[in-house]
């Protein structure tokens, strides 16, 4: 297909997401992946503007680096140049353009060598801006892209100003941990199989994450090491800024213990104990454990404390695993595929609980599935692929466990 009629095409499907969908994020986030995939580019963002604060923030972007925590004053940087001046922007040798300064993917993970960012105008003012960095084959953009990304841009806008979106830009989270550069190797006959190519992603402290990717996508192998149950070949892994890249044992057991809480698939319930035991049997390793019945109340078992794990529904058995991971009042706990063996009322039962822990406990989650309509309950939404983070979008209005369907 001529380039032409490909731009042609991407723009009537870019149509169909903005009109059709009526969830106007998941429409935002999806035109963002067309007009990316389309330009054959390395990253996106859609970057919205906060006029009590005067700046910008991405709420979706796709690429290797995360940059979900970045805010930029309005003016500054080619970003919020565009957002400032209402005017597009194409950079097409970075390093030798007296307009560039840097950018924010270059310190998460992504070398910016050719840009296109055009304002998000709705007709009124200038709301926030639309960047692609990068072609994939390192050649350069060009006008017809330029004016592609302008129409993508121009159409979300109209969209966002006739179907509303209020975007509120919270402040900046608090860091819990940092993946950065992580790669993971494993041998594999006489050579080495890279399972993990590159990962940057941050975690921030009180929120709900939720991993998405398809099987050998590398996003257990991702959460294993950031659980202490694998170690990455390279890169560096830190948790409120102490190095547990290569722990020594002692500083692993303390990892484990202190930090993180784990919620199985198989939930990994001693079948000799009941409910309560399983639950001090954990709180008796680390120093200041939450109260046992306390932990089983939080999780709406306290008529089932006394009975064994073979007397209770695959629900119930979860929802000990949950209770065990809280009672170290750990930092974060790591989830995968939790609801995987249990219907869909166990399901949203379960995850009614985890929506509790972060919400009213401040314990931050982060989940590993392969439904994505849980991913509508998160603050954030991490897709994997390939090894490498593939996108990023942040929730503005997360629902509740009870409102999903599927």
């Amino acid at each position: 297909m001529a380039e032409g009629k490909r731009y042609t095409a991407a723009t009537y499907k870019i149509m169909e997401q903005l009109l059709e969908v009526d969830n106007l994020e998941e429409a935002l986030a999806g035109s963002l992946e067309i007009i990316v995939n389309t330009l054959k580019s390395e990253a996106g963002a859609i970057w919205f503007y906060d006029k009590k604060t005067d700046r910008l923030s991405p709420l979706f972007h796709i690429g290797p680096a995360d940059i979900s925590n970045i805010v930029i004053e309005n003016g500054l940087g080619i970003e919020g140049l565009v957002n400032k001046t209402g005017k597009s922007v194409m950079i097409s040798d970075a390093q030798n353009d007296p307009r560039f300064e840097g950018s924010v993917f270059d310190d998460n993970g992504l070398i910016t060598k050719t840009m296109i960012c055009v304002p998000l105008y709705n007709l009124h003012e200038t709301i926030g801006c639309v960047q692609i960095v990068n072609k994939q084959d390192g050649s350069l953009y060009d006008e017809e892209e330029l004016q592609l990304a302008e129409r993508m841009a121009s159409l979300a806008a109209i969209t966002i100003d006739e179907k509303g979106l209020i975007v509120d830009l919270a402040e900046k989270k608090e860091v819990l941990a940092v993946l950065k550069d992580v790669t993971k190797e494993y041998p594999s006959g006489d050579g080495v199989l890279q399972v993990l190519k590159g990962i940057n992603l941050e975690v921030y402290k009180n929120e709900f994450v939720v991993v998405l990717g398809e099987s050998g996508c590398g996003k257990s192998t991702m959460m294993n090491i950031v659980g202490g149950m694998d170690f990455l070949t390279e890169g560096t892994l830190t948790i409120e800024g102490k190095d547990f890249s290569h722990p020594s044992d002692a500083d692993l057991t303390e990892y484990r213990r202190n930090y993180i809480g784990f919620i199985f698939q198989a939930y990994n319930l001693m079948p000799n104990l009941t409910a309560l035991e399983n639950v001090q049997f954990i709180a008796d390793l680390v120093k200041d454990p939450m109260d046992c019945e306390e932990a089983i109340a939080k999780v709406g078992l306290s008529e089932r404390a006394h009975n064994y794990p073979g007397q209770m529904s695959g629900g119930q058995q979860q929802r000990v695993s949950i209770a065990r991971a809280i009672v170290k009042r750990p930092k974060l706990i790591l989830a995968d595929e939790p609801t995987a063996a249990l219907d869909y009322t166990t399901s949203i039962e379960v995850l009614s609980v985890i929506e509790d822990i972060v919400k009213n406990q401040g314990t931050t989650v982060m989940m590993v599935t392969h439904n994505a309509e849980i991913a509508k309950m998160a603050d954030r939404v991490i897709k994997v692929r390939n090894g490498k983070i593939a996108g990023i979008k942040r929730n503005m209005h997360p629902v509740h466990a009870t409102e999903l369907v599927w």
